[in-house]
């Protein structure tokens, strides 16, 4: 029976890079998460985030990489033309791929969808977006909030081929890649045990845990960290979907917020399919050097 290692992009896995490490144990199947692919192969890659996707493709990485993308229907390029045709969006907020071909995925989300006048702009659609949410949550910080809400606004045009294998996900809409690799990691392979590393979590009182954080397609290295509810909830999700599989979850995930660390525990006291390791043991487990 094959095991599986899911790759999250926490702090606590720099040590860990897919083209420097060896995996002495052939029965795992890796899949890593978003801008693992920068660092080296993995078996499968998972990208929620549109930006990420377009990034991934045009670097050619999913030729030799089984590929899961959100959304990934491709429909004939003209009609990304007649889309914007007449169309206002800012020429900043549509990200086109660098080489044209027949067929696109048209992803993301127009800025003007919302507008309340017809002349507003879409940054005052933004910024209006940024005042509500503060009203609502003053406590948060002005600058970081606008750097999040802007984040992922925009319309990602991706030029893709007709022969590409790239599987398209669906039913895990407003799921971390992460949760999402957890979860198609036991739907499509026979995997008794499932290992996941760098999935850390983190608060809005410390700063952003990610190791690529403050690159492109990524929040800035000085941003907040998230509230990490909804990661909890999806892993609980997959834990409880996927009961006969035995998941540990390595190196205790990295913060110093007692009530993050304590759901993290919790989740162990919860199922019993769920186990820690530190890093000796994970590499001891799966013969990593």
């Amino acid at each position: 029976m094959n095991k599986a290692l899911i790759i999250g992009n926490g702090e606590s896995r720099s040590w860990y890079n897919p083209s420097k490490c060896t995996i002495g144990d052939k029965s795992v199947i890796t899949w890593g998460c978003n801008a693992i692919y920068r660092d080296g192969p993995v078996d499968n890659i998972v990208a929620m985030d549109y930006a990420m996707q377009q990034e991934i493709y045009d670097s050619g990485y999913t030729k030799n990489c089984c590929s899961w993308f959100a959304n990934w229907n491709p429909v004939p390029s003209s009609v990304a033309d007649v889309l914007l045709m007449g169309n206002q969006t800012p020429k900043e907020f549509i990200h086109r791929s660098k080489k044209r071909t027949d067929l696109a995925v048209i992803s993301g989300k127009d800025p003007f969808t919302n507008r309340l006048h017809r002349n507003q702009s879409a940054l005052s659609v933004l910024d209006h977006r940024v005042k509500e949410i503060k009203k609502d949550f003053p406590h948060l910080d002005e600058k970081d909030l606008k750097e999040k809400v802007h984040k992922d606004i925009g319309v990602w045009i991706t030029y893709v081929n007709e022969d590409d294998i790239i599987n398209s996900i669906s039913g895990h809409e407003g799921w971390s890649a992460g949760c999402t690799a957890m979860d198609l990691a036991c739907e499509l392979t026979t995997c008794g045990e499932i290992y996941i590393l760098g999935f850390d979590l983190s608060s809005y009182d410390e700063p952003l845990n990610n190791i690529y954080k403050g690159t492109d397609n990524y929040l800035s290295s000085d941003a907040k960290g998230f509230n990490t509810s909804n990661w909890l909830n999806q892993m609980q999700f997959v834990f409880e979907k996927h009961s006969s599989t035995q998941f540990y979850w390595v190196s205790t995930p990295l913060s110093k917020d007692r009530y993050s660390l304590s759901k993290a525990f919790d989740l162990g006291l919860k199922n019993k399919n769920v186990g820690y390791l530190t890093k000796t043991e994970f590499c001891d487990k799966l013969t990593i050097t």
